[in-house]
């Protein structure tokens, strides 16, 4: 069911603003996408059709819980490549492909806190008269020649009750897995409903999904863009499978 219910996180290891953020979402058969997950992982569908999105955004006030966010460390630009999946918990969430990062100290944080594929990259968002400009190469892990430049036009938000069961598929997202020493792993996300609105493409220029074993997606993107949310990210937790009803015999 779509919108889902936000997760409460109370005791967060990591509290940060997501700013500026742009969803590009393409349609994809699911068996391509489900070969590139990890066991435990399915791939999550609507109307049939797997989607993979790609979305640029700036991180802002990265901060530990009860501390303050530190200059230039605690703001950066931020690209990730994903998809939407159920573990074998029966849960819901994201599964990351790639997380471009501006600052080397969050993309090691990510990497061996997380077990999540971030990589280091010169990037940028600059916005003006309406328009995002989202601009990243790739320094490291590699390879150094993924890269994504986008101009976004931004429109008016969407008003109230014509959001869809597709929008909040795409968007409601608190939960994120991971393989963290060889095990399926998920960490929640409090944050209030993004505040949605509409947006158009003016060019893009980008190889992120190819660089992630993807084809090249089809056609226009679905796109919606968000001011932002604040957001609470809760430690990682070890999955399980989901119980299964006792048999009784007879």
């Amino acid at each position: 069911m779509y919108p889902p219910p936000a997760p409460t996180v109370p005791r967060p290891v990591m509290c940060q603003d997501w700013r500026t953020l742009t969803f590009l979402h393409w349609r994809y058969p699911p068996q391509t996408v489900q070969e590139l997950l990890p066991a435990g992982l399915e791939v999550e569908t609507f109307d049939g059709d797997a989607w993979v999105g790609l979305i640029p955004f700036l991180m802002d006030r990265v901060r530990a819980p009860r501390l303050p966010s530190l200059p230039w460390l605690s703001r950066f630009p931020e690209t990730n490549v994903r998809t939407y999946v159920r573990g074998p918990d029966g849960r819901t969430g994201i599964w990351f492909f790639s997380l471009d990062a501006a600052r080397l100290p969050a993309v090691l944080s990510g990497r061996l806190g997380y077990g999540l594929p971030y990589q280091w990259s010169a990037m940028s968002v600059r916005g003006a008269g309406g328009a995002i400009a989202y601009h990243s190469r790739r320094r490291w892990p590699g390879p150094p020649g993924a890269h994504c430049d986008a101009q976004i036009e931004l429109g008016d938000p969407f008003p109230q009750g014509e959001l869809g069961p597709l929008d909040h598929f795409l968007t409601a997202r608190f939960r994120l897995y991971s393989v963290f020493a060889d095990r399926l792993v998920a960490a929640d996300a409090e944050h209030p409903p993004w505040p949605l609105r509409h947006a158009w493409l003016g060019h893009l220029r980008h190889n992120l999904i190819e660089v992630a074993g993807l084809p090249t997606p089809r056609g226009r993107p679905l796109m919606h863009a968000s001011d932002g949310v604040r957001v609470r990210i809760g430690m990682w937790r070890p999955v399980r499978a989901a119980a299964q009803p006792a048999v009784e015999q007879g």
